[in-house]
């Protein structure tokens, strides 16, 4: 994995910091980055999520993260889609986690939006990653 894909990045930090049983973690912003953080807030995966507001270009994401029974409510977070090939899938295509219990996270033309949401919307797009 190379520094260029920083969304596998923050996924590996994700997964890293809820197995350390770390409350919170923080990795450099960008719009990607905070888009894919709101899918996982508004599917329960993660707690409040901040953009620090700091002066210069350089700004940090703060990711609270979220446990239950002390066990990180992200059990497996996983990149599918990498620069290096990229997958898609249409609407109709949508793949299942863990017989629904999971959630796909996709970039579609109407943003970065779970699989659940595109399926509803009818429109496909780059499989981002799986989180169950």
């Amino acid at each position: 994995m190379s520094m260029q894909d920083s969304i596998s990045n923050m996924i590996v930090q994700i997964k890293n910091a809820g197995m350390a049983g770390l409350k919170e973690i923080i990795v450099p912003n960008s719009k990607m980055k905070a888009s894919i953080a709101e899918v996982l807030k508004e599917e329960g995966y993660i707690g409040e999520f901040s953009v620090e507001t700091k002066k210069g270009p350089a700004k940090n994401l703060l990711i609270k993260l979220k446990y239950y029974n002390k066990k990180p409510v992200i059990d497996g977070i996983e990149r599918v889609s990498r620069p290096s090939c990229r997958i898609y899938c249409s609407s109709t295509e949508i793949p299942k986690i863990r017989n629904g219990l999971g959630t796909v996270i996709l970039s579609t033309p109407n943003g970065i939006i779970s699989g659940r949401k595109a399926a509803a919307q009818k429109v496909g797009g780059e499989i981002l990653c799986y989180v169950w």
